[in-house]
């Protein structure tokens, strides 16, 4: 595959980069504050930068007419309904976590949410100093699955790739489901799967739950 990365001097773009590098795909495209690198067109872009550079990269989908992967965490509703609409003309999968190990967590959530009534819950949440976004997308994932209103503590602290845990505690015990990225390999491993999985499609919105 040739791909094209918007932030790709980032943290998780150097990560997926390396990645489709290492796997003999090749990085011909990108978009970073400094600007544009055009080496040719690419067969899909992959955007894990900031919503604010989101109509940037939905001009150069809709341009290059490719599919598009989207880690971006802390996009507002109108742009996941953009999303939606650009869906209609070529494929977009879009997640805010694409760790297999997150997807797992989300099913023991959704098993386990109608057996706690009347049970304290809550999330906690850890990421490096450098995410700017309150709570993370995940822990939006994980209270989404619960179908109720869930309290989430969010720290920030050093290079903490990604900490989850969901507690639910009654009087008399404590449970807990948590999970830890060790390295941003993980995500790059599921931005992959995605790829492999959109290359060929003509149009549709997906979640990385449909890729696995």
């Amino acid at each position: 595959m040739k791909i094209g990365i918007v932030g790709y001097k980032g943290r998780m773009g150097k990560e997926i980069k390396d990645l489709f590098e290492e796997k003999n795909h090749e990085f011909v495209w990108g978009y970073d504050k400094d600007g544009e690198y055009f080496q040719e067109k690419p067969q899909l872009i992959i955007d894990f930068s900031l919503p604010e550079v989101f109509e940037k990269t939905e001009d150069y989908v809709k341009k290059f007419k490719v599919p598009l992967i989207i880690g971006t965490t802390g996009l507002q509703d109108e742009q996941i309904e953009a999303l939606k609409t650009l869906s209609k003309d070529v494929p977009v999968v879009q997640s805010y976590n694409f760790s297999i190990g997150i997807q797992l967590f989300l099913k023991m959530a959704d098993l386990l949410k109608d057996k706690i009534y009347g049970w304290d819950v809550e999330i906690v949440e850890t990421h490096h100093r450098f995410k700017k976004d309150k709570p993370s997308g995940t822990a939006k994932m994980i209270k989404e699955s619960l179908d109720k209103d869930v309290p989430i503590s969010s720290l920030r602290l050093g290079n903490v790739a990604g900490d989850h845990v969901l507690y639910m505690a009654n009087l008399g015990e404590v449970l807990s489901i948590s999970h830890r990225a060790l390295s941003r390999r993980a995500f790059a491993e599921g931005v992959l799967k995605s790829a492999e999985f959109v290359i060929n499609k003509k149009n549709g919105y997906f979640t990385f739950t449909d890729v696995i």
